[in-house]
């Protein structure tokens, strides 16, 4: 069962709906988007059109160019066509699907409509240039089809895999008119093997389907030779397949009375297994038999959402808030395979992030998340909880209490290769859950993953902290992939979740050590240097488990943890900040030598967002975020000063603006007094960030010094914490 009460609300409507199949009557008109009573004042806030030119969206390289959309934590998603390609009037670009773990296009429009009159096909532009509208929770298409008669095509998620099209044929004429419907569509077949013979068309009771081979393509395509896409009609109709075509046809016409308007409902499913596809027939008969309830209920909840992400924004900002909202939600994903709860994958346009849920994303993503479904926020923590290493592990027994960097639909007894367990991402757990109670005011969950979370802080110094120093280091697990020291550094180097940060590089003196429990055996391997971020995120997740203690009405361990909490900052402050330079660095394990000519990054910021500085320290880092020639870039704040001499603009973590690093130095700012300065510094990074008032994707990153777009787009981080950055302070 789904865990939270939108999941719940939502299937208690559909399932009160008599399971019969609809009747070719006219329905009771369905909300038309602008009775979630915005008007048009959020449409299009991103650009949803376009048409896929290859079966795969991206490889490692390339990015999906087409911006999708899906809903509650579907697999499959959808955009709108584009209006230079008139081959796909009447359907709706796709769908993307994900085989597990990776993105492939089944179709440019798998379902695409017709109308016909005295056995002519019309033209759905033949009247006016087709209107295609993203709106909050839907598309849109409309069609002046010319003589008096209009179609309109709307397609909202009724569930986590299903989605509900009506399409609306409204006669504006003087005269009845008798219609023929028909649908056609084509798969987008692989090119290569053996993902060429994976998808199989047939027909299917009430419409077509698509079959899936079991593939084991590790980099590429999984599937188990379960998985179904499936399409089906409220009306009878009757379908003919050639090939890797199909033709559905509705079995008889329909006449529209003049000023009358009459509904073609179907819905469009991808399931990975026979128990879900069985699942999922009572509630598809449940929307077909009521489509206009399942309306209803996805629109009043997506204005719910719209109104947790736009309260306390300016107007200027809201319908950036709503971009936001956007991208969080088609990210969303439900539980499948060996995912437990539903959670938020990076990016659905990035082959490599589509089908897995990071930690150090997650803990992010909440905090955005909660603003609009503090009960997804929540799941979304359980997701990567659900496979923190237990005590008595028989596998990783030195390593009960860490949370792996990133879970996929396959884990590695399923020939999962993206599944990590090398290493672990920073601890912002506590963080993340204290926001997310804000919003929820939920002490049972409180209550479920405080004792997670205190394993988690305790795994990170019984195994990160190699001196016994009290400062930790990022470092890598005994694992088979952990096999050399530079796969040690490597790993180490992720765990930062700044990959490529130039504070890490073996040429800059970057190496590793193993270290030892009681009885000499290795539990894992540290970094030859105590990190800063590292240690103010610890503090930080001491005081929020300190705060949930007192919640939770244990006042030793609250106690205890504030106690902790002052002493990491005290290390902290005497021992990683620079007096000379203003800026706090990573320390040399055993000398304690701070690594000043290793540059000034972003993560510098992080002591003074966690209340690590005293003022005089906050003030010399402010000084440094707002120098031009250190932080205050055209884009502000980039993750290197532009002072470094290994300051690279637009290579990954060496230079380029990551929003959550931007969004910790705007609030470490504010949290010393310096209010206005973080306001300047935040409007000039929202107005400079391409496109981030436009209809273009928010992207995982950008080059401060253009403020042009760089890596994945239509990234979850980035949506999640532009929604603070953007709220009024």
């Amino acid at each position: 069962m789904r865990p939270y009460s939108r999941a719940l609300h939502v299937l208690a409507l559909v399932l009160a709906v008599a399971a019969t199949c609809g009747q070719p009557t006219a329905a009771a008109p369905a909300p038309r988007g602008e009775s979630a009573g915005y008007g048009s004042r959020y449409d299009n806030v991103l650009d949803l059109r376009g048409t896929p030119a290859a079966a795969l969206p991206g490889d490692a390289r390339d990015n999906n160019p087409v911006n999708v959309f899906a809903d509650q934590g579907a697999w499959h998603a959808y955009a709108l066509p584009s209006a230079e390609a008139p081959g796909g009037y009447g359907g709706f670009t796709g769908p993307l699907y994900i085989a597990q773990e990776y993105p492939w296009w089944l179709s440019t429009s798998f379902s695409r409509i017709r109308l016909s009159e005295d056995g002519r096909a019309l033209d759905l532009a033949g009247g006016a240039k087709p209107r295609f509208t993203s709106r909050p929770g839907a598309l849109v298409q409309t069609y002046d089809i010319g003589g008096g008669l209009r179609l309109t095509l709307e397609l909202r998620y009724a569930t986590h895999r299903t989605a509900l099209v009506r399409a609306a044929v409204r006669n504006t004429g003087r005269a009845s008119r008798t219609l023929g419907a028909d649908w056609t569509g084509t798969l987008l077949r692989p090119a290569e093997a053996p993902m060429r013979q994976a998808p199989r068309l047939a027909a299917a009771r009430g419409g077509v389907a698509v079959a899936f081979a079991k593939v084991r393509a590790p980099d590429d395509f999984l599937t188990d030779g379960t998985e179904r896409f499936e399409v089906r009609h409220a009306e009878p109709v009757h379908t003919a397949v050639t090939g890797d075509s199909y033709r559905t046809e509705l079995a008889r016409p329909f006449t529209v009375a003049p000023g009358a308007e009459r509904f073609l409902d179907w819905t469009e499913s991808f399931t990975f297994t026979g128990a879900e596809r069985a699942a999922e027939a009572g509630r598809i008969r449940s929307a077909l038999a009521d489509p206009t309830r399942t309306v209803r209920a996805t629109e009043a909840r997506w204005r719910r959402y719209v109104d947790g992400v736009t309260a306390g924004v300016p107007a200027g900002r809201r319908r950036l808030a709503v971009k936001a909202l956007e991208t969080l939600v088609t990210n969303w994903r439900s539980a499948a395979g060996c995912l437990a709860h539903d959670g938020i994958t990076p990016s659905l346009s990035y082959k490599w992030f589509a089908g897995g849920f990071w930690a150090w994303d997650t803990w992010k993503q909440a905090v955005g998340t909660a603003r609009f479904d503090a009960g997804l926020a929540q799941s979304q923590i359980r997701s990567v909880l659900d496979h923190q290493i237990p005590p008595g592990s028989t596998t990783r027994p030195q390593d009960a209490g860490m949370i792996p960097d990133v879970v996929f639909y396959n884990d590695p007894r399923r020939g999962g290769t993206n599944w990590n367990e090398r290493n672990s991402k920073p601890p912002l757990g506590a963080w993340s859950v204290w926001q997310v109670y804000g919003r929820s005011g939920d002490k049972d969950f409180l209550r479920e993953v405080y004792p997670q979370l205190a394993a988690y802080q305790r795994w990170w110094y019984r195994n990160r902290d190699h001196d016994h120093n009290g400062l930790a280091e990022y470092g890598a697990t005994v694992d088979p992939a952990n096999d050399t020291a530079e796969h040690q550094r490597q790993a180490a180097a992720w765990e930062s979740g700044m990959d490529n940060a130039p504070r890490f590089d073996a040429a800059l003196g970057t190496s590793v050590v193993p270290n030892r429990d009681g009885t000499g055996r290795v539990t894992g391997y540290s970094l030859t240097q105590e990190s800063v971020d590292l240690n103010a995120y610890l503090l930080a997740d001491q005081r929020y488990l300190g705060l949930i203690a007192a919640e939770l009405g244990d006042r030793a361990a609250a106690r205890d943890w504030q106690a902790k909490a002052a002493a990491t900052a005290r290390a902290v402050r005497e021992r990683m900040y620079d007096p000379a330079t203003g800026w706090f660095y990573d320390t040399a394990l055993g000398t304690g030598t701070r690594l000043t000519e290793r540059g000034r990054g972003i993560e510098g910021a992080i002591p003074v967002w966690a209340g690590a500085a005293t003022g005089d320290q906050a003030a010399a880092v402010r000084e440094r975020l707002l120098d031009p020639a250190e932080f205050a870039t055209p884009l502000p704040l980039p993750t290197v000063s532009r002072s470094s001499p290994y300051f690279a603009a637009r290579q990954y973590w060496r230079g380029p603006v990551w929003l959550d690093q931007a969004s910790f130095a705007l609030d470490a700012m504010r949290r010393y007094g310096y209010g206005s300065d973080a306001d300047a510094l935040s409007a000039r990074l929202v107005g400079g960030a391409a496109g981030l008032t436009g209809e273009a994707p928010l992207m995982e990153n950008y080059d401060p010094l253009t403020g042009g777009p760089l890596n994945s787009p239509n990234f979850s981080w980035s949506a999640a914490m532009v929604l603070p950055l953007i709220a009024e302070h």
